[in-house]
């Protein structure tokens, strides 16, 4: 019923959102407060290109990055940046998607966890690097809204057959199931959708040019700033950890021969072409996987019922729960997941790879017996019920499950950069940025 999808947006903002101090580009910048782009039916605003090119520049020198490209090289890579996400964010608001003050807190209530702040030092630093409690909420609420419209928009592409389960499990990265884990960096060299001979045998130069570079001692993460059209490149490149079974298998082979600290020769697929560094690598080990029997009411905001309302209404049921009532009767008459509510909202045990990552961590906190305080996923608002916890070996099904999910992620990254490119390309973009 539910996919777990990537969080990579908000994994980024917790690594960024207290970075954005006073310190700014001293040349190449543009006057407040003017129109720099037209985006379909937005703008972009100097302050916004400021704003955030404040935040990247702080982010780049906290990583002892000091080296930093060409102001004008650095504002136009933002300002893309900029174009792609206000794209996104339209289609946020004509789908009618929104993000609670709940979620919010939660999220912030997280980033104090991941920083080991209290609230009080918390504002104390957002205070010191010029931001208020508000601005960071905005900033939480936007990334939170781009990751939601990525989810739906690509996970609608890939389509994952029980035939393609069965061909991955019995390959040979299939039946290497306790794969190593790569911390990687990552350049792409992009090719335009029906590029010509000559665009691709450009492409293909300019990759094999910034391998030499790279060979003689070039810093990646620079080169990756300055040239790569990837995800990650303002963050220099960096994709994090990533297990073997996690990356496409052009990625997997590449990896395997290098000793960390080496760089792959340029690697070709549908998108461009690609250098991966490898900076370190890790073993996996196999885990008993613990299960949840659990069973949720699911009710979703409309144009007559409000986020606000939605959350009030599945306090109630809880509240009636608390008090004697029956879940599975409650289930039936109120809840709008077809699929469990005639079963009393039974969702059977869990199995890693089966939820969307916000129920996940909802089962995790929940205690046996209790009903969970509502809460926000991609499909709506929940209240559940862990009934029974056991530990399990791995089993067959547990297979299949993290089997399919990891072919959906190796196709994720693929597919989100061709769909961004897509609606990048059917845009009307008018740049309105002053030419030195």
């Amino acid at each position: 019923m539910m996919i777990r999808t990537l969080t990579q947006s908000c994994r980024r903002l917790l690594g960024v959102a207290l970075l954005a101090g006073s310190s700014a580009l001293q040349a190449a910048m543009v006057p407040l407060d003017s129109v720099v782009a037209v985006v379909d039916n937005d703008v972009i605003m100097a302050s916004e290109l400021q704003q955030r090119t404040q935040m990247i520049v702080n982010q780049l020198r906290s990583k002892q990055q000091t080296n930093l490209p060409p102001a004008e090289v650095l504002q136009q890579q933002i300002l893309e940046q900029l174009i792609v996400e206000s794209l996104q964010l339209q289609m946020a608001r004509r789908a009618g998607i929104t993000i609670s003050e709940a979620e919010l807190d939660d999220a912030i209530n997280g980033m104090q966890q991941a920083n080991n702040l209290s609230r009080a030092q918390l504002l104390q630093r957002l205070q010191a690097d010029g931001m208020t409690l508000d601005l960071l909420r905005d900033q939480i609420r936007r990334d939170m809204l781009i990751e939601r419209v990525q989810r739906g928009s690509v996970n609608r592409r890939i389509q994952v057959s029980d035939q393609e389960v069965n061909n991955f499990l019995r390959s040979k990265q299939g039946q290497f199931w306790s794969s190593p884990s790569y911390n990687l960096g990552h350049i792409l060299v992009p090719v335009p959708a029906g590029a010509s001979v000559s665009e691709v045998a450009a492409a293909e130069a300019k990759a094999n040019q910034l391998y030499q570079q790279l060979q003689g001692g070039a810093d990646f993460r620079q080169a990756a700033i300055r040239e790569s059209r990837g995800q990650d490149a303002l963050s220099g490149g960096d994709m994090g950890w990533r297990k073997s079974s996690e990356m496409p298998d052009l990625f997997a082979a590449a990896l395997e021969p290098l000793r960390p600290g080496q760089v792959s020769k340029p690697l070709r697929s549908a998108a461009g072409f690609h250098l991966l560094k490898l900076y370190d690598r890790k073993g996996a080990e196999e885990k008993i996987v613990e299960q949840s029997l659990v069973r949720h009411i699911l009710i979703k905001p409309s144009a007559i019922l409000s986020e606000e309302e939605t959350e009030s209404k599945l306090a109630d049921l809880r509240k009636q729960i608390i008090n004697g009532a029956d879940f599975g009767e409650l289930a039936r008459q109120y809840s709008e997941d077809v699929g469990s509510k005639l079963s009393g909202g039974d969702l059977g045990w869990s199995l890693p790879g089966k939820f969307v990552p916000e129920f996940e961590k909802t089962i995790d906190a929940t205690p046996v017996g209790q009903v969970s305080p509502p809460f926000r996923s991609q499909f709506g608002w929940h209240i559940l019920q862990v009934q029974e916890r056991r530990q399990q070996d791995m089993s067959e099904t547990v297979r299949r499950n993290q089997a399919t999910m990891l072919l959906r992620n190796q196709r994720y990254e693929e597919e989100l950069f061709n769909w961004l490119r897509e609606i990048r390309d059917e845009a009307y973009v008018e740049i309105k940025l002053p030419q030195p």
